[in-house]
């Protein structure tokens, strides 16, 4: 394949690898009758028994580097898969899904706070006004544009747990470079998807067994796992690694600033969840507040 043909398929994948993310929140909302957490083990089991095929021999390969890194791989197992995966679900059944998208959306103002505390990157003006801009919007869509909301901090439980998520996962995105790794991003991904199930197994059992358990005769509960697996969990993490490859990590990164607005409009069309005017200036808050929170020092202001 040529060089050509490589970059015009990356080009498209830019395209379509925000809107994969945004199929995780439309079935956070839609897979309502799956249990929070047996919902997340799901997914990621099916995950990591799609990648294994390709990474067991690496996994084998690097066995030293396992036993070494065992303790790194549950931590971001939990970060990742549960945290980020039952607490999104848990939420969902109660906040819209562009909420989620939005609340979503600002979590690199975490990623950009902690390289500062953990590799001391520059913080430009302009990153400063960015992180500003970012909180304004997600304030907005938490008060649903009213500021007499805001201040008597009327949040739903739902939005505090999609909050929660979404700080653990620019936690979970400066884990995975802080804490280096002997495994290639595939054979990691499969490693951690793995110890992502340990960790909710327990909560799912218990979830069975005192709330409630998930219908596995019911077509709907597998369809789940196999979509959240495939389109949110496989499909994007691979476009998004080819992306990085073939155009580089600033221009794939940038395409995610579409997230919320693929949400929006699938959200719409496929939940009927029509946008609401505070959406709006969310969404037109957290947009440039994130490619200004986001850019190299050496571009800030």
């Amino acid at each position: 394949m040529s060089s050509l043909t490589r970059r015009r398929i990356a080009w498209t994948l830019l395209l379509l690898t925000p809107a994969m993310f945004a199929v995780n929140m439309l079935m956070a909302r839609y897979a309502t009758f799956v249990p929070p957490n047996a919902l997340a083990l799901g997914r990621w089991f099916f995950v990591a028994m799609l990648l294994l095929p390709f990474a067991w021999p690496r996994l084998v390969r690097h066995r030293a580097a396992l036993s070494r890194e065992w303790r790194d791989l549950l931590l971001l197992g939990a970060i990742g898969m549960w945290i980020c995966g039952a607490w999104v679900y848990i939420g969902a059944r109660s906040v819209p899904a562009l909420n989620i998208g939005l609340i979503y959306a600002a979590s690199p103002i975490l990623v950009v706070a902690l390289g500062r505390l953990l590799y001391r990157e520059r913080l430009t003006m302009g990153r400063i006004a960015g992180i500003v801009l970012c909180l304004a919007g997600v304030a907005a869509v938490f008060a649903k544009g009213r500021l007499e909301n805001l201040l008597s901090v009327q949040f739903t439980e739902g939005d505090l747990w999609i909050a929660a998520a979404s700080a653990c996962w620019g936690l979970y995105s400066v884990l995975l470079k802080a804490r280096p790794s002997a495994l290639d991003p595939l054979t990691r991904l499969c490693a951690i998807s793995f110890a992502g199930c340990l960790v909710l197994l327990p909560f799912t059992v218990g979830e069975a067994l005192f709330w409630q358990a998930p219908d596995l005769a019911d077509w709907r509960t597998w369809a789940s796992f196999l979509v959240l697996a495939v389109i949110p969990g496989v499909g994007a993490y691979g476009a998004f690694a080819y992306c990085v490859r073939e155009l580089g990590p600033s221009v794939t990164s940038v395409s995610m600033y579409l997230g919320p607005l693929y949400v929006g409009i699938l959200a719409w069309v496929v939940l009927g969840e029509a946008p609401q005017w505070y959406h709006l200036i969310g969404t037109v808050l957290v947009l440039p507040g994130l490619f200004l929170a986001t850019r190299p020092a050496s571009k800030g202001i």
